[in-house]
C-alpha cells in the first residue's frame, strides 16, 4: 500500500511538472511580432513565385512539357480535394504523389522527394492559386 501511494504521488508530481513545462513551451511558440509575420509572408511568397516559375517551365521533365500545358495557372489541379482516390494510380494518394505522377508520366522526368525545394515550391504555388477554395478531401 505504501509503495503505490508513493508511486501515485510521484506520478502526480511528474504530470504537474510536465503541465508547467508544456504551458511554458506553448506560450513561447506563440510569441511573434508583426515583423515576424511580414518576414514569414515574404518567405512564403518567394517560394510560391519559385513554384510558379517551375510550373510554367519545361525544366521538370525531359521532353520540355510544362505543368501549365495541362493545368493553366494551376486552375484545374484541385489541391483542396486531396487526399483522394486517383484512377490513374488505383488508390488514395496525396497531392505530392499526384505531382510526382505528372512529372514521371506526361513530363517524363524523375520524381521529387517530399522535402525537395522544387516539390515544396510546386505545392506552395498550386495551393496558393486555390487559396480561397474550401477544403474538400476525397471530392471528384
Amino acid at each position: 500500500m505504501r509503495k503505490s501511494k508513493f508511486f501515485s504521488s510521484a506520478c502526480l508530481a511528474g504530470l504537474i511538472g510536465f503541465g508547467f513545462l508544456a504551458v511554458s513551451f506553448s506560450t513561447q511558440a506563440d510569441d511573434f511580432t508583426q515583423n515576424d509575420l511580414k518576414r514569414w509572408e515574404q518567405e512564403f511568397m518567394s517560394v510560391v513565385m519559385e513554384g510558379e516559375k517551375l510550373f510554367h517551365s519545361g525544366d521538370l521533365g525531359t521532353n520540355k512539357v510544362s505543368c501549365d500545358q495541362c493545368h493553366p495557372n494551376a486552375a484545374n489541379t484541385h489541391p483542396e480535394t486531396y487526399p483522394k482516390f486517383q484512377q490513374q494510380i488505383g488508390r488514395v494518394i496525396t497531392l505530392s504523389e499526384m505531382v510526382n505522377w505528372c512529372i514521371q508520366q506526361p513530363l517524363e522526368g524523375q520524381p521529387l522527394l517530399l522535402d525537395d525545394p522544387k516539390m515544396v515550391a510546386l505545392l506552395s504555388y498550386i495551393t496558393y492559386e486555390r487559396r480561397s477554395v474550401p477544403l474538400a478531401p476525397g471530392k471528384h
